[in-house]
């Protein structure tokens, strides 16, 4: 069997094709890999979870009787340690848990001190 004389430059074209096809979408295109999305989804459901109990202690904090006075504690803390603030006044310990979230109590002291 033979093949015909076109065929081999035909076939360099689809394959170098199909290489720049897959380097552009990924690097342009915005494909992702499976893992790559996997990531990313969980990244932006954590990110939703703190800002949907980032409102919890807000609340939380807004029915503590001694407010005005933990305010004035938390906004003379330093940025990074506000979130320890948040979680020693127990604002960040969500309803049916025993321990704080270290993201919600930075997430919460960044709004409270705005």
């Amino acid at each position: 069997m033979t093949t015909p004389e076109w065929l081999k430059p035909a076939l360099y074209g689809v394959a170098c094709g199909a290489a720049a096809l897959a380097i552009i979408g990924f690097s342009w295109g915005g494909w992702v890999t499976g893992g790559s999305a996997k990531r990313m989804a969980q990244d932006q459901g954590k990110t939703d979870v703190v800002a949907a109990l980032s409102l919890i202690c807000l609340d939380q904090s807004k029915r503590d009787p001694q407010l005005a006075q933990k305010l004035v504690e938390l906004k003379a803390a330093s940025s990074y340690s506000r979130g320890d603030v948040v979680v020693k006044a127990g604002w960040a310990t969500m309803p049916g848990t025993t321990e704080a979230n270290a993201q919600v109590a930075k997430s919460c002291a960044s709004q409270l001190a705005s």
